[in-house]
């Protein structure tokens, strides 16, 4: 394979946009029950602060060399200025909106002995100024960038999509999109989509063997008015589908340790190649690579560019 073109892709400018999480992590002793409930105590030791979602895809694309913009929308609370500053340390150019009413996405996991004994999510969806302020900032943004990635989580900072694909389209920049739901025509228009397996299955129902896939993936292609539509299927690799037909890559086999947050890198690995112009299969191939190196990871964690050279 060709070496990581990271010359091309110093030079990307990618702008993220989508629902922009914090992920806690209390990691804790566990050596005895409640004597208030049956369920364990943990004595929490250390406690770790990731960008989830959205973030964490911008992070992704940093750490392979390309600059990133990240637009969302966060809370007015500790865990929204805890997202500002890890992006800051990340090197991410943040565009943030701050809504009073909601609080930021936050997933709280509680670990003992490594083990995930609990999470506890804190979300509201974003009010409708908070979603006409990230529209405005997005048409301002989006021209002074090479490619779009939106990143849905179905947390409500994409729920007028449609608008961010059509700024995009004008401004002539590529839009690349990790879905979410079973409602795809939200996304007509968009350049590539990139549904895992079960994301696939609730937009098209279930296929019985590769002919029908394809039979099935090329015309949501179609319908959709897509370049491209790639199908990530975990330990069987990733399919993409264009106009020239179907193109496999099958998994790199390798020791699977942890596979939150794999999507994001994907999607950010597959965002820069292209952007830096390589072809679409080029492009997946060095995205299943990313992606083969970030699951023998614990928890959301990106991967650099020297890591793929």
């Amino acid at each position: 394979m060709m070496p990581f073109p990271a010359e091309a892709v110093s030079r990307v400018k990618v702008l993220v946009a989508g629902d922009i999480m914090l992920d806690r992590y209390w990691f804790g002793e566990v050596d005895r029950i409640s004597p208030e409930a049956p369920v364990p105590v943990v004595r929490v030791a250390r406690r770790e602060d990731r960008l989830g979602g959205a973030a964490n895809v911008a992070r992704n694309i940093v750490a392979l060399g390309a600059q990133a913009s990240l637009l969302g929308i966060v809370g007015s609370d500790e865990a929204g200025a805890k997202v500002a500053a890890l992006a800051r340390e990340a090197g991410i150019n943040s565009c943030l909106v701050t809504d009073d009413a909601s609080p930021t996405t936050l997933k709280m996991r509680v670990l003992g002995r490594q083990q995930q004994l609990l999470r506890v999510d804190f979300e509201e969806g974003p009010g409708a100024p908070c979603l006409d302020r990230l529209d405005a900032l997005a048409r301002q943004l989006v021209a002074q960038h090479d490619m779009l990635v939106l990143s849905d989580y179905a947390k409500g900072a994409l729920d007028r999509v449609e608008v961010l694909i059509a700024a995009a389209r004008e401004a002539g920049v590529p839009v690349l999109v990790d879905p979410k739901g079973h409602l795809y025509q939200r996304y007509r228009g968009a350049t590539v989509i990139t549904p895992n397996r079960s994301e696939m299955q609730d937009a098209v129902g279930r296929w019985k063997d590769e002919d029908d896939l394809e039979r099935r993936a090329q015309g949501l292609r179609n319908d959709l008015d897509l370049e491209a539509l790639l199908v990530t299927r975990s330990e069987q690799g990733m399919t993409l589908f264009t106009e020239e037909g179907r193109q496999h890559t099958d998994a790199h086999a390798h020791e699977v340790f942890d596979v939150s947050g794999a999507g994001d890198t994907v999607l950010a690995a597959l965002a820069v190649t292209r952007a830096a112009g390589l072809p679409w299969f080029d492009a997946v191939s060095w995205a299943n690579r990313a992606g083969g190196v970030v699951v023998g990871k614990l928890g959301t964690s990106v991967v650099t560019a020297g890591e793929l050279s």
